[in-house]
């Protein structure tokens, strides 16, 4: 006859059909089935009141949780928050609150835990950061070898005009080169203020920015169309850490005295506006001395750059050995009978790509280095250098053609 398997349960039925005999000591009948006393008079305590269901395994969970909500809460956050689909869960807490004080609601973070579980939270889409500007701040040791321009940030006129200042300043002498509103802050208008700057003032060798448009993008090296037009014209781009604007201080103490002057309150209409930039320019430059020129003016240190704006724009120029290619409208480029993406920012451009292993690449435009082409592998990556694979050897490479050679099982 087989053995018989007992389960806990069984064993504790046991146990209780012993205990109601009373045929025996309770500590002795405890002992005798390998349990405590206080076990055993809890089972005893269980099976009284539950009955034999009482002898199963209970759930550890707490009957009642003190921070559950209840129907009502759950429909009431659900229902505001359908009604105001921007409002995150501070803004539904404190109305709900005010709108019914006597309810008692649940924290911050539970209401944030209800909206994802009732789907009313969309994940935020992965934002592409603008890669890291990796080259040294060069010092302004004289003028026009680094300019600093940026966005003073916009402000309404008395008329309800947006105003968008592009300031552009020479980081030696503090010579304010252009302090001038712009419609949008786009490539277009900003080229147009650059342009004009460059033909009155001719080139410097640096421009230094923060990272957001148009100055930068999230293409390979942080290139935008404007900073490719730099790149063109021999000027190198420069962006500061992200977060870390003290790099232009320079340009941002400008900023304050403008904004001191000028938007504290700002003028009644735009073209009022306008012509306070304007005075202010000519005092900033001309009148006003400056403690960390030793109290001088800008334009007693300032002079013209001796690199004129060209009437043609030059092609870049790649490091030698380069083969160059051109990039279509989708930002691929050919190689090899193939089409390989880089970026649609480089659209209409051309970049050289410098072998450098048997399958590897480095891809430039102009001087500037984007990345990496794995010709083997058939893509561009800007992040890190792919890893060297190792060369097959001879018996590897016949092992695989035997393999791709040998008839299928049947």
């Amino acid at each position: 006859m087989p053995w018989k398997e007992s389960t806990i349960v069984e064993e504790r039925k046991e146990f209780i059909e012993e205990w109601q005999k009373q045929e025996e000591n309770f500590s002795e009948l405890c002992r005798r089935h390998g349990i405590s006393r206080q076990t055993g008079y809890k089972f005893v305590e269980r099976f009284e009141r539950l009955g034999e269901v009482g002898l199963e395994d209970l759930s550890r969970a707490p009957g009642q949780s003190p921070q559950s909500m209840s129907e009502a809460v759950v429909t009431a956050l659900v229902e505001l928050r359908q009604t105001h689909p921007r409002w995150g869960p501070r803004k539904l807490r404190s109305y709900l609150e005010c709108k019914r004080p006597e309810q008692h609601w649940p924290a911050i973070s539970t209401i944030g835990e209800l909206l994802k579980r009732e789907g009313l939270v969309k994940p935020r889409g992965k934002r592409r950061r603008t890669p890291a500007y990796t080259a040294p701040l060069a010092h302004a040791g004289a003028a026009n070898q680094v300019w600093c321009a940026d966005y003073k940030g916009w402000f309404l006129c008395g008329d309800g005009q947006r105003c968008d200042p592009l300031t552009i300043t020479d980081a030696y002498s503090r010579y304010l080169l252009r302090c001038q509103p712009v419609s949008k802050t786009d490539t277009v208008r900003a080229r147009a203020v650059f342009e004009a700057a460059f033909r009155e003032w001719g080139l410097p060798e640096a421009i230094r920015t923060d990272n957001g448009a148009p100055f930068a993008s999230g293409g390979p090296a942080g290139l935008s169309r404007l900073s490719m037009w730099w790149i063109r014209l021999g000027i190198r781009p420069e962006r500061i850490e992200p977060g870390c604007p003290q790099q232009n201080g320079r340009h941002e103490r400008m900023h304050q005295t403008l904004k001191q002057e000028t938007a504290s309150p700002p003028a009644a209409t735009l073209r009022q506006q306008q012509l306070l930039l304007r005075r202010f320019q000519q005092d900033y430059n001309d009148e006003r001395p400056h403690e960390a020129l030793n109290y001088q003016t800008p334009t007693s240190l300032y002079i013209p750059s001796p690199r004129i704006y060209p009437a043609r724009l030059p092609e870049p120029e790649f490091p030698k050995g380069c083969t160059i290619r051109s990039i279509c409208r989708r930002g691929q480029m050919r190689w090899a009978g193939e089409r390989v993406f880089i970026s649609r920012v480089l659209a209409g451009e051309m970049i050289g790509l410098l072998p450098i292993e048997e399958t590897l690449y480095e891809i430039y435009y102009g001087p500037v280095f984007l990345g990496w082409y794995d010709e083997a592998e058939n893509y561009f990556v800007m992040e890190r250098k792919p890893k060297k694979r190792r060369p097959r050897s001879q018996e590897k490479q016949a092992e695989e053609l035997e393999a791709s050679a040998a008839p299928f099982p049947s």
